[in-house]
């Protein structure tokens, strides 16, 4: 299902109601694929109090949900993933479900030939230090940490605090894309967000984003150094996770009637 932007509780709301028909084989598989207006969300591991630093004024919901992990940041220039998906058809194995969700991240970046990267110990996608040296000739600068060194050896999570700054200029590691899921009876909600082409501000200014103190963030555009929108990445990202999970995708009708009961997101469509 592709939409636009949608609230976060009507976005909450739909996965429930889908994971539900999921559990009782009422309908397949589902996937939606959205944006949200700017929203906090908090985890259930989120400590409120040490990760919430929101600036008075600031034009944000905060919501809570019932997925893993601690808060996040979503807004429009962001490519949001909800796999409704029943594990029991890949593997039953909600870590290696994790891990197919960074797979189909990085292939997506692969194809606008960015060398997203895995931290031991971390969930999500991230890019590589980008490190620049003296080249031997002429005395100019060169970039060095680029698609092979990305793959050099198993990134830890120790390297993003390490190479949070990198000797001789650069950027250590970047957060592209995070990772939150729920599992009930083996159906899948919540899932990916991808930073297409949005300020990365808030992550570290407005909260301490996956409870990482000292986690840069960025984006893809920001990576390019190109502007990027969120439709561009789209039937990439479909292709993507079509073919790690080995899926057959057919696009769903949003509207009302489309084999779902009514939701609260139907009367928004409605008045468009």
């Amino acid at each position: 299902m592709q939409l636009d932007l949608v609230p976060y509780g009507e976005a909450f709301d739909l996965q429930r109601s889908l994971a539900g028909a999921v559990s009782q084989g009422a309908i397949p598989e589902t996937v939606l694929f959205l944006e949200h207006p700017p929203v906090v969300t908090v985890g259930r591991r989120t400590e409120a109090d040490r990760e919430l630093h929101i600036p008075e004024g600031a034009e944000v919901e905060i919501a809570e949900t019932d997925r893993g992990g601690k808060s996040t940041f979503h807004g429009p220039g962001q490519l949001v993933c909800y796999p409704i998906l029943d594990l029991r058809h890949h593997g039953k194995d909600v870590k290696r479900y994790v891990r197919d969700l960074e797979e189909s991240l990085i292939r997506t970046l692969d194809a606008f030939d960015l060398a997203g990267t895995r931290y031991e110990g971390l969930t999500g996608v991230w890019m590589p230090p980008r490190r620049r040296e003296i080249a031997a000739s002429g005395g100019s600068l060169a970039s060095v940490g680029g698609r092979d060194s990305a793959h050099a050896r198993p990134a830890r999570q120790s390297d993003v605090r390490r190479e949070s700054s990198t000797s001789g200029g650069g950027e250590g590691p970047r957060k592209i894309a995070s990772i939150g899921v729920h599992v009930s009876r083996w159906v899948t909600t919540h899932g990916y967000a991808l930073n297409v082409d949005l300020d990365p501000a808030p992550f570290t200014e407005w909260i301490t984003a996956c409870g990482l103190e000292d986690a840069a963030f960025t984006t893809m555009a920001r990576e390019l150094g190109s502007p990027l929108s969120v439709e561009d990445v789209r039937p990439t990202a479909v292709a993507a996770l079509a073919e790690v999970f080995e899926l057959e995708l057919e696009e769903l009708p949003a509207e009302e009637g489309a084999g779902l009961w009514p939701q609260r997101i139907h009367a928004s469509l409605a008045a468009r």
